[in-house]
């Protein structure tokens, strides 16, 4: 179904916290302390550098959490790590239950509607705030509410294809 090798963005570093070397984190996991459980992490920072972190720990914080991560022991260290992202293999995500999946897998899908127009491949998917959004991209790029049954109608991770109801020219 997916590439276990490939890596899944689960978060990212906003600066520092404090003068002890703490940083601000985003989760991308679900529930966000679930961050720490998927280590090591690959940290790629804002220039592109990457290496391997292991060891990190997170508390909850304001608006994320306020992680820790070794050999960061000051507040320059920390804010030097402003914008880098926290990656894992996809093999490293446990595996989704029986009619569940991840985002990621759904990349690299062929996207068709009804009437058999090609709409081209599964970009990513998003959440707007109201639903999430299947974004396409063929012959151009396509927003397609996530909503099954409305307008996503099959799902064949087999076949690899999503069928959906959305007209072409829309």
């Amino acid at each position: 179904m997916t590439d276990p090798t490939r890596r899944i963005l689960i978060g990212r570093i906003h600066g520092a916290f404090g003068v002890r070397g703490e940083v601000k984190l985003e989760s991308m996991t679900e529930p966000q302390g679930n961050l720490v459980r998927y280590q090591p992490w690959i940290l790629r920072d804002a220039a592109g550098r990457e290496r391997e972190v292991s060891g990190a720990k997170a508390r909850p914080g304001g608006k994320g959490l306020i992680g820790t991560l070794p050999g960061i022991e000051d507040r320059d260290a920390a804010e030097a790590l402003r914008g880098a992202e926290l990656f894992v293999p996809r093999s490293a995500l446990p595996p989704p239950k029986d009619g569940e999946f991840y985002w990621i897998d759904l990349e690299g899908l062929r996207v068709e509607n009804l009437d058999g127009v090609d709409f081209g491949k599964a970009a990513f998917v998003f959440s707007n705030g109201a639903n999430d959004v299947l974004v396409v991209r063929g012959d151009r790029e396509r927003m397609i509410p996530w909503l099954r049954p409305d307008f996503v109608r099959e799902l064949d991770f087999g076949a690899g294809r999503i069928l959906v109801d959305w007209e072409a020219d829309f």
